[in-house]
């Protein structure tokens, strides 16, 4: 039975980069004694092992090898495995969470990779505040923009969808179950935030303007506001490899996060003009200097005037006052290792992020700039978007899936209204395999939760839904069984009375080979299936988003 890999994919401009070395055979300088020989490659082989590498590993192993949500895979460690190992490993998958390549790469690819892998990395170049100001580019000039939408659709019902594989995001009217437009966006856009209705006047329309961040570090600014062919009004380009973006509460600034190199920048929301960069590089947690400390999750704090920042390999969060930015006021919270995505509490104070090669989840108190609370959990927690509601016992609670076993996990998160089940477990509940995200509405009797990262095809093609009130679950919800494709991602319309879930398969990005199944929220009855995506993944409903319903 195949198994797709839902694994972060790298740009298509890093596989560019530059080497460390010259013509000829690529070997290991470090040769120690106890160490089996490495590996020869030649220049085409290195270089076509190194584009493998950039497209589907370095997301979570780094593109220095270091290691975060994936394991170190410095020379050090490889050689001592060996060629036919690593092969063997990348083939099958572990039990750690790694999926298996087997339907990705062909033999002669994987043993490529193996021998790569073996061999010191190659470090990319870095990128200045100059390179950025020169990839920037207007479509449209801000005075230039209409005062009113010029197409007649419901836009505070859109939904915008990632079409991962193709670069682009489309733009479906959610009253018409239609396909607006597909744009051009950076490549494999990771995440879309849009200001929100709390941080600014109802009169500036909150949900109007969309900033899109691709992994190839691609920032594009979109207005929804405009006919198909103009909603991309501007882009800048403030990494080569990057996962998140945010907006600032007054509107004036989007921040966008780096991989590599690893930085945050902080950008003028009108103009995209590229205003300050700083680095994450520095000391960890225990001590420890990482230069290879990305960034994945960056946030806007609902009750102050700043941006949060994670810095995945120090084990920090970091919360930043935009309101000087010639002097940034940066304070350092110690937490945990790897902070990978998160999500506020209802009340807008507490942001909980999943710490998960550490197993846990780390809770922020953004109105006091401190740590609040670490939650053990189960193996490596990815809550995505996250999802919060009430629970008959516990109260308020939030929740999260797993990449490493097939289980929901809630916690107390109500500090001021239940302060004996704060930041405390609730309960548990198995599902079949491990999952990437978990959504529900404030409408919706039900948690809904997706099984993308299970090694079984079935388990990948259905999800579950939670029942409030009983903490049953119910399903499995047969999604797809079309073979090769997986179900992944749900989504809620603005009113709640209909949740979606997208169908993909990579099998040949240049043609739609994806859909949408549009549920009813609460008999959990299939809809409707809309066609016509390019390997649909994440999807953003602009009411729920503008409103925070989480």
């Amino acid at each position: 039975m195949k198994r797709a890999a839902f694994y972060a994919l790298l740009p298509v401009a890093a596989l560019l980069l530059p080497l460390n070395g010259g013509s000829g055979t690529f070997t290991s300088k470090a040769h120690a004694e106890d160490l089996p020989p490495a590996p020869t490659l030649t220049k085409e082989e290195f270089e076509r092992a190194k584009t493998l590498y950039f497209q589907r590993c370095a997301g979570c192993h780094g593109v220095l090898r270091k290691g975060a949500t994936g394991k170190n895979l410095e020379p050090k460690n490889t050689r001592k495995l060996g060629t036919k190992k690593l092969a063997r490993i990348i083939t099958e998958g572990t039990d750690g969470g790694m999926n298996p390549f087997s339907d990705i790469f062909s033999k002669e690819d994987i043993l490529l990779l193996a021998k790569y892998i073996q061999l010191p990395p190659p470090k990319p170049p870095e990128m200045s505040l100059a390179m950025m100001k020169k990839a920037t580019k207007v479509y449209v000039k801000p005075e230039d923009y209409p005062d009113k939408p010029l197409h007649g659709r419901n836009w505070k019902n859109f939904f915008l969808v990632i079409e991962r594989d193709v670069g682009k995001v489309a733009v479906v009217d959610g009253d018409k179950h239609e396909i607006v437009a597909h744009l051009n966006t950076g490549y494999a856009v990771h995440v879309l935030k849009s200001a929100e209705k709390h941080h600014v006047k109802e009169s500036e329309h909150p949900g109007r303007f969309w900033y899109t961040m691709g992994r190839d570090g691609k920032l594009t600014k979109i207005d929804l506001w405009q006919t198909p062919d103009k909603m991309v009004v501007a882009e800048t380009k403030i990494a080569y490899d990057a996962r998140d973006v945010a907006v600032s509460g007054d509107g004036k600034y989007v921040v966008g996060g780096g991989y590599w190199p690893p930085h945050f920048v902080i950008v003028d929301a009108v103009t995209m003009e590229p205003l300050r960069v700083i680095s994450t590089r520095g000391y960890d947690i225990n001590g420890e200097y990482v230069e290879e400390s990305r960034v994945a999750a960056v946030y806007t704090t609902p009750l102050q005037t700043s941006f949060l920042i994670s810095a995945k390999e120090l084990g920090q969060m970091w919360q930043v006052d935009y309101t000087d930015l010639k002097n940034l006021k940066i304070v350092q919270m110690q937490t945990s290792k790897f902070l990978h995505d998160g999500f506020f509490d209802p009340t807008g104070r507490y942001f909980q992020i999943a710490a998960n090669a550490s197993n846990q989840m780390v809770v922020v108190d953004t109105k006091d700039w401190k740590l609040e609370a670490i939650i053990d959990v189960g193996r490596k927690p990815h809550p995505g978007p996250g999802a919060n509601w009430v629970d008959p016992k516990c109260g308020p609670v939030g929740g999260t899936v797993y990449l490493g076993e097939g289980k929901i996990t809630t916690w107390g998160n109500d500090p001021k209204g239940h302060p004996d089940q704060a930041w405390k477990v609730c309960y548990n509940v198995t599902l079949d395999g491990p999952g990437v995200f978990i959504r529900t509405h404030p409408n919706s009797p039900y948690v809904l939760a997706d099984q993308t990262k299970s090694p079984d095809e079935e388990v990948r093609q259905s999800i579950y839904a939670l029942e409030k009130k009983t903490r049953k679950l119910i399903g499995p919800i047969v999604v797809t069984e079309k073979p090769g494709y997986a179900a992944v991602h749900i989504e809620f319309n603005a009113d709640g009375s209909e949740f979606w879930v997208s169908v993909w398969n990579r099998t040949d990005p240049k043609k739609p080979n994806g859909e949408i199944v549009v549920y009813d929220a609460k008999t959990l009855k299939e809809k409707k299936r809309i066609k016509g995506f390019y390997t649909p993944t994440g999807k953003f409903n602009v009411s729920n988003r503008a409103n925070h319903v989480t």
